[in-house]
């Protein structure tokens, strides 16, 4: 595993997310099939929004995410969704970890909660991909894609998810969203190109419009690889998922490569030839080809809209920061770097005029 991040590994339970770790154990006995203790508990460094936890039993190790204590904005941290959107996709055969239970009992540890398996795999968390061989990186950029691809693939109704969203309007409700959740966010204050954004979003939004189901959080450190082989385990971290615009949810992927080296190191600047990482214009043709598209003309839109919602989230982050209930002690990293990611929003705003 790539782990020189630092949201890599896990450690000791930080103060503000410890809990009764022999209620949990009592209720993994009861809820986990296969369950057997002594239990461990350790906290992932990872995990910005829902702490994230490494559960270890001589037999195995599990994997527990839970709504943070506190003062949560109204629809934040759904453990919920997570679980019934990966539990559902789990059964299409598409990877991700399996669910074992929710529970929405809040004495049990303070909040709700779900466990799922502990996929053992690598993950990488610079694009560039230096610890792989050069001659391989291709063939994980290829895996990547084609994961996406699939996940857009699979129809909503057929794996009950029908209901997870409201189809239709992904755009202007996620701005409004978005929007929203910043201005009322005031402990986490202002910035000039966010400003400039919530009013120049809703003017812009392309013609046309898709539903699928969209990870929202698409990115290679959510992504855990096989040992040794260019293929993707599990896909994870699907608390921002719900039913909307393909094109939105690969455009946030695809970020990327307008990222500079930030907290979450991006490919601006990089030399992708001497890297041996596909261009940004064949990464677009090889997902457009996997799902039938003659090329996605609305695409400097959804990368503005996404730096928007991407420096959106952050901005939550300062605001639970503020609040005291951020989930990772490297929140102030990725605080440091609203203001380059809101500016990079609006610049890409600003080519479309």
């Amino acid at each position: 595993m790539g782990d020189d991040s630092p949201f890599a590994g896990s450690g000791s339970v930080r103060e503000a997310h410890r809990f009764d770790e022999a209620a949990l154990a009592r209720w993994m006995e009861a809820n986990v099939a296969g369950y057997r203790g002594p239990l461990t508990v350790e906290q992932f460094k990872g995990g910005q929004s829902n702490p994230t936890y490494k559960l270890i039993t001589p037999g195995r190790s599990y994997v527990l995410r839970r709504k943070p204590p506190g003062e949560l904005l109204k629809g934040a941290h759904a453990v919920e969704r997570e679980a019934r959107v990966m539990a559902a996709l789990g059964r299409a055969g598409f990877p991700v970890p399996h669910v074992h239970a929710l529970c929405d009992d809040e004495s049990v540890i303070g909040t709700s909660f779900f466990v799922m398996d502990m996929v053992e795999g690598r993950i990488f968390w610079k694009a560039t991909l230096d610890e792989v061989p050069r001659g391989e990186r291709p063939a994980y950029y290829d895996a990547m894609n084609a994961t996406i691809a699939q996940l857009h693939g699979i129809a909503p109704d057929t794996i009950g998810l029908g209901d997870y969203g409201r189809p239709g309007d992904y755009f202007a409700r996620q701005i409004g969203r978005w929007s929203k959740q910043y201005l009322s966010d005031t402990e986490a204050g202002r910035d000039p190109n966010m400003d400039r954004l919530v009013e120049w979003l809703p003017a812009h939004i392309p013609p046309g419009d898709e539903t699928s189901i969209v990870h929202g959080d698409f990115r290679i450190d959510n992504l855990i690889f096989h040992p040794s082989e260019p293929r993707v385990l599990a896909v994870l971290d699907w608390e921002l998922s719900t039913l909307g615009h393909p094109l939105a949810d690969f455009a946030y992927h695809l970020m990327m490569y307008r990222m500079p080296s930030l907290t979450i190191p991006g490919l601006a600047g990089v030399d992708l030839v001497a890297q041996n990482l596909p261009s940004e214009q064949d990464y677009v043709a090889a997902y457009c080809a996997r799902t039938g598209r003659a090329g996605i003309p609305g695409l400097d839109f959804y990368l503005a809209f996404n730096l928007f919602r991407f420096a959106a989230i952050i901005h939550g982050i300062k605001g639970r920061a503020a609040r005291g209930t951020a989930a990772s002690p490297h929140a102030a990293a990725l605080i440091a770097d609203l203001p380059k990611i809101a500016e990079l929003g609006w610049q890409q705003a600003q080519i479309l005029g």
